[in-house]
């Protein structure tokens, strides 16, 4: 779009169905560089994706070209799609149902990407659960306990 700028960072946390464990470390690093391919392909510029192995963290130089549904249902979808063609899981590997999309300013990127990059040392200390409850919070976002990306239990 002519005349149209913008400078978007975002953050989006999102986990394995059910939240269980089925990020294997044989194929993960494989798994953030299929995502990356398609956060470029559409048209972002990807600056981290990391995560555990049943959740990942993915942060981006937003294009407005693309909504964020739209993007998210692609990289969910597209994701789950190559992990089944490659019989990654013994069964069915799906992304759980939403997701969380946080917003930074630029002066951030840095924290973000090193926050990211230490997601593994970070949840020896915090469960998943309470790492997104954490970061809903400190966004003050509204939210239904009911709804939150709970841990398998």
């Amino acid at each position: 779009m002519a005349n149209t700028y913008s400078q978007i960072y975002l953050q989006f946390v999102f986990a394995v169905q059910n939240r269980v464990s089925l990020i294997s470390p044989d194929w993960e690093e494989d798994l953030r560089k299929y995502i990356s391919g398609i956060v470029t392909k559409n048209g972002h510029k990807l600056l981290a994706v990391n995560g555990t192995a049943n959740h990942l963290h993915l942060f981006i130089g937003y294009s407005i070209n693309q909504s964020v549904p739209d993007l998210m249902k692609d990289v969910k979808r597209s994701s789950s799609l190559w992990v089944n063609s490659n019989q990654l899981t013994p069964g069915k590997f799906n992304w759980q149902e939403g997701y969380g999309a946080f917003s930074y300013s630029r002066s951030h990127i840095d924290k973000v990407i090193k926050y990211i990059a230490n997601q593994k040392e970070h949840h020896t200390k915090l469960t998943f659960h309470d790492e997104y409850r954490k970061i809903l919070d400190n966004f003050n976002v509204q939210y239904d306990g009911k709804y939150i990306l709970e841990d398998v239990r």
